[in-house]
């Protein structure tokens, strides 16, 4: 019997630690293809940007139970 597959999970990024979330924002802005312009970024200031999104509510940690990763998503 096969079960039901499980929705992907908002977690708040206030409720990761500081470790965790400077792990999962590298790991977003280290991705193949994340693009950020013209202009090249240092991964520090990708990772501020990225922030500076979860901060404003324009993007959203996911956790994924059927994977058990975790990625970010824009709002819209």
């Amino acid at each position: 019997m096969q079960e039901d597959p499980q929705e992907p999970v908002e977690v708040p990024y206030t409720a990761l630690s500081a470790d965790a979330l400077r792990g999962v924002l590298e790991s977003f802005v280290l991705r193949e293809g994340t693009e950020y312009g013209e202009r090249d970024f240092t991964l520090e200031q990708k990772v501020a940007q990225v922030l500076t999104q979860l901060q404003r509510g324009d993007a959203r940690v996911m956790f994924d139970p059927e994977t058990a990763s975790v990625t970010l998503v824009t709002v819209r």
